[in-house]
């Protein structure tokens, strides 16, 4: 059986991205990693926020955190450096923010089509990487969710239906909260071992083994004869020959 990893993100999360990039740098050099499977789950950063405002990120996080533009500017480049000794591109300057809900409802469809980790990867690239506005226009995130691989008829039912796929954003969020979860990126190894934040690599493969090792069930420490539906293990000729002996 597999071992189920789950992830709960955001895309406007930078620390997200990040923890995207360092667990799957886990997950590839991991030896079972065929037995892993990851499902990716909803947070919303601001889920009050109208889905129609958008604008730039480092005004308003100066804002919210009472600090000086030139400090969250100088924030972003440290985030930027992190990427890059990921291989990740990530834009520091010039990135937006908005509400990610339709954002999540498609990572919903995706999941059911097999392919949300491809779509996930997408609206990183879209929102860190690629200069053009990610949120705010569902032209723009129809794209992204195209270029990904999802239909494109699907994609444009769900963005026309404001309830597809909302009931599961709203379950996973109920998840997090009766789990604790305050923050993201938050990572559930099998159900029991969890990881907060965009930790190391090794981290990462620290957990994957843990949940991996006690998801292969009990350890064999000894082994005899026993009984069973179909009766008890016959002693051999040569047990019987010794137990003679004794």
């Amino acid at each position: 059986m597999p071992t189920t990893v789950e992830i709960w993100t955001d895309i406007n999360c930078p620390f997200c991205y990040l923890g995207k990039g360092r667990f799957d740098r886990a997950l590839a050099d991991f030896a079972d990693r065929d037995d892993i499977r990851v499902v990716h789950r909803s947070f919303e950063l601001d889920p009050g926020l109208p889905a129609d405002t958008t604008g730039p990120v480092i005004p308003r996080i100066a804002a919210k955190y009472g600090t000086s533009e030139a400090q969250i500017a100088a924030h972003e480049r440290g985030l930027g450096a992190q990427a890059a000794e990921l291989g990740l591109p990530y834009q520091v300057t010039g990135r937006d923010y908005g509400n990610s809900f339709d954002m999540h409802r498609l990572l919903h469809l995706a999941l059911e089509l097999g392919i949300q980790e491809q779509l996930l990867d997408a609206l990183y690239a879209a929102n860190f990487a690629e200069p053009e506005p990610a949120f705010g226009d569902p032209e723009r995130l129809a794209a992204v969710a195209i270029s990904a691989g999802l239909p494109e008829d699907r994609v444009r039912a769900v963005l026309a239906d404001p309830d597809a796929y909302a009931d599961a954003v709203r379950a996973d969020e109920r998840a997090a909260a009766e789990i604790g979860v305050t923050g993201v990126p938050f990572f559930l190894f099998g159900g029991k071992y969890a990881v907060s934040g965009a930790q190391p690599t090794e981290v990462f493969t620290r957990a994957l083994t843990m949940a991996h090792d006690e998801n292969r069930g009990p350890v064999l420490l000894a082994d005899a004869d026993t009984c069973g539906p179909d009766g008890c293990a016959l002693p051999t000729p040569a047990d019987s020959d010794a137990a003679a002996a004794h």
